[in-house]
């Protein structure tokens, strides 16, 4: 008989795992989805110019590709797209309930179950997996006077598309990722733009391209062209990107790369001055963007780098004065932190994941926890990626979850051994010390004590070996 499974979250990580059942002849399961459509971040991002920083080619299933990509860099409709076929192709949508939010799920010794409370009601589930993903949960930041603000203001994923931003004074805080892509569409149309930044970005040229419908026709009919290709932004990332990231042989060049791109983009350099960086490439996720720069040159456009004192009911004011703004715009990140929140996850004894994670989130391979059995994370603690695609780490972790699922009828309920957590622990931390995120800067990587507990320290081919290891031998099981 089929464990019945209980995935939250219909973005990535929550359609693969549902579509890895399907294709393994599990229908047992039931997707909780607290929106209204299938998608994750994809589906809420909605920002002017919202897009990927991950070839499209590589930013999608291995096991569904998809040849029709009109462009290099995919934008956000197109991304919401495919993930809404996916959801199609492999039927799906009878086993997702929208608008359905799940707020607790306890795990019952005495069964040996998962009770999962949702917004219908509470029910009973052998596995739970948690798909929610990190980029789910707007941070705003923590700027007195607020809601004194008498003009309107919003966070950049949750876009007001009723605000006709032509000609009025608009006030962007953040200069992420987010932010770097939007900017420029807001700098076309609005009649004054501040943008201000608390610490300048290291910022890499984006090679974004159009595949026209030739390219287009040429990798649907021969599909080992897209395979390769696919494989050969994989092995360029690892080649590349990562050592940079890891302190070798290609950090001078990321950064010369970046500086050059400055100085290319940015003549005046009192204002290069302000763009340059202080810390090391990759210490803070590197934005990888070729307009943002030109839009920060307009003469309509400002970079205010003086700290921000407050908001006043006519804008933002900062040490050297009032900036008038009629629009806000938050451009502040997510709490990437704050894994499962707001879920509250009880396990064995009444413990409280929250309270387990107090200092600083961690599970074994990022995808189980010591003492919550059958309990899964999908883009977990320390899985994230900054040099490739994430879609690669949630594959390898639905594989790893499905290789768990047959032990389940025969030996019963599956937890973490502590023993395992503790050696997973120290090979974390040996090889964080290897990586440029243990740099004096802060970053969305870092929880509020300074641990890093988002990123993954290590190639992906090792990620890959680990997840194909037995299960049997990390874990401990109740019969």
């Amino acid at each position: 008989m089929s464990p019945t499974i209980a995935i939250i979250g219909a973005g990535f990580g929550g359609l693969c795992m549902a579509i890895q059942l399907e294709r393994a002849g599990i229908r047992s399961y039931t997707v909780f989805e607290k929106g209204s459509g299938v998608g994750g971040t994809w589906r809420d991002n909605t920002y002017p110019g919202a897009g990927c920083d991950v070839p499209s080619h590589l930013y999608s299933f291995s096991f569904e590709r998809y040849s029709s990509w009109t462009r290099r860099y995919p934008g956000q409709p197109e991304i919401l797209g495919y993930l809404e076929r996916c959801a199609d192709k492999y039927g799906l949508r009878p086993r997702i309930r929208l608008n359905t939010e799940v707020t607790a799920a306890v795990f019952d010794e005495s069964l040996g179950r998962w009770r999962v409370r949702s917004s219908s009601g509470e029910e009973l589930f052998d596995v739970v997996v948690s798909a929610v993903g990190q980029l789910n949960r707007p941070q705003l930041p923590d700027i007195p006077g607020m809601s004194d603000f008498t003009g309107v203001a919003f966070h950049s994923a949750r876009w007001d598309h009723s605000q006709d931003l032509a000609g009025k004074r608009v006030a962007v805080i953040g200069n992420g990722s987010s932010a770097a892509q939007f900017i420029p569409r807001v700098a076309e149309v609005a009649g004054r733009l501040d943008v201000f930044q608390r610490t300048p970005n290291w910022v890499i040229p984006k090679p974004d391209a159009v595949f026209g419908k030739s390219v287009r026709t040429v990798l649907h009919r021969l599909p080992f062209l897209q395979r390769g290709y696919r494989e050969w932004i994989y092995r360029y990332a690892e080649a590349t990107l990562y050592q940079a990231l890891a302190g070798g042989w290609s950090a001078g060049l990321l950064r010369k790369r970046a500086l050059e791109h400055l100085h290319r983009q940015v003549r005046d350099p009192r204002l290069r001055a302000k763009l340059t960086p202080d810390y090391p490439v990759g210490c803070k996720r590197v934005v990888i963007d070729s307009a943002f720069y030109p839009a920060l040159t307009r003469p309509n456009v400002d970079l205010v780098t003086e700290p921000i004192v407050r908001i006043a009911p006519a804008g933002v004011e900062t040490t050297d004065g009032l900036h008038e703004a009629d629009v806000i715009i938050y451009a502040t990140g997510f709490r990437g932190t704050g894994f499962l929140s707001p879920v509250d996850v009880v396990g064995r004894q009444g413990r409280h994941l929250a309270e387990e994670w107090q200092d600083g989130a961690e599970a074994y391979l990022g995808i189980a926890v010591p003492r919550f059995p059958n309990l899964f994370l999908l883009y977990g603690p320390n899985t994230n990626l900054g040099h490739s695609s994430i879609v690669f780490m949630i594959e390898c972790q639905v594989r790893y979850i499905m290789g768990c699922l047959p032990h389940l009828a025969s030996r019963g309920p599956m937890e973490v051994r502590p023993e395992a957590m503790d050696a997973w622990r120290r090979s974390l931390e040996r090889a964080m010390g290897t990586m440029v995120w243990g740099a004096g800067c802060t970053s969305w990587y870092k929880n509020a004590a300074g641990r890093v507990t988002n990123n993954w320290p290590a190639p992906t081919p090792l990620y890959r070996r680990l997840t194909r290891a037995p299960r049997t031998a990390a874990f401990r099981f109740a019969h």
